[in-house]
């Protein structure tokens, strides 16, 4: 009975662990997906769409990428990981160039999902401050999530007002 009872403990432990797996990797996923379709957009414009905004004063599409970018290095900051060496949270938005917007996007998303999925799963719970409000380290995670399917809605609507047809609606 002694025996039973520990096989049902281990197996509650190693489902509970799972769960805590289960979570950041479903993030992960789903973080993947919106930033390979952010990325499916920026080669759906043309260089000189890169540069359009819908009006003055308001992020061209090329500064809205890289504003995500940079949002991914300050948030996984505040989770506890220093940017690279090498990276100015700052000055991203002035990068030029589709294959450098792109460039320094993909770093920034393997960057960022590199260090959710180093997270330990019991630490889920415990608070960080990320600024502009307080929440608990599973929440920050959404926040880079919702963020970034935030700016891909911006950017669908950039794509469509230039006649662009974001490359996951197109006909079959």
């Amino acid at each position: 009975m002694k025996k039973i009872v520990f096989l049902i403990l281990m197996c509650m432990g190693l489902i509970g662990y799972a769960q805590d797996d289960m979570t950041q990797k479903s993030i992960d996923g789903l973080l993947e997906m919106t930033q390979g379709q952010i990325v499916a957009l920026a080669n759906a414009f043309d260089d000189s769409q890169m540069d359009w905004r819908p009006a003055p004063g308001i992020r061209s599409t090329g500064e809205t990428i890289l504003h995500v970018a940079a949002a991914n290095y300050y948030l996984a900051m505040k989770l506890g990981f220093p940017p690279p060496e090498g990276v100015d949270v700052m000055k991203m938005e002035t990068i030029t160039g589709r294959e450098n917007i792109l460039e320094a996007y993909n770093a920034s998303t393997a960057f960022v999902r590199e260090k959710m999925m180093a997270i330990d799963p019991g630490s889920l719970n415990e608070e960080v401050d990320l600024g502009f409000a307080k929440m608990n380290r599973l929440s920050a995670l959404m926040v880079v999530l919702e963020h970034t399917g935030e700016h891909k809605g911006q950017l669908i609507a950039y794509a469509r007002s230039n006649g662009v047809t974001p490359p996951w609606s197109q006909p079959q």
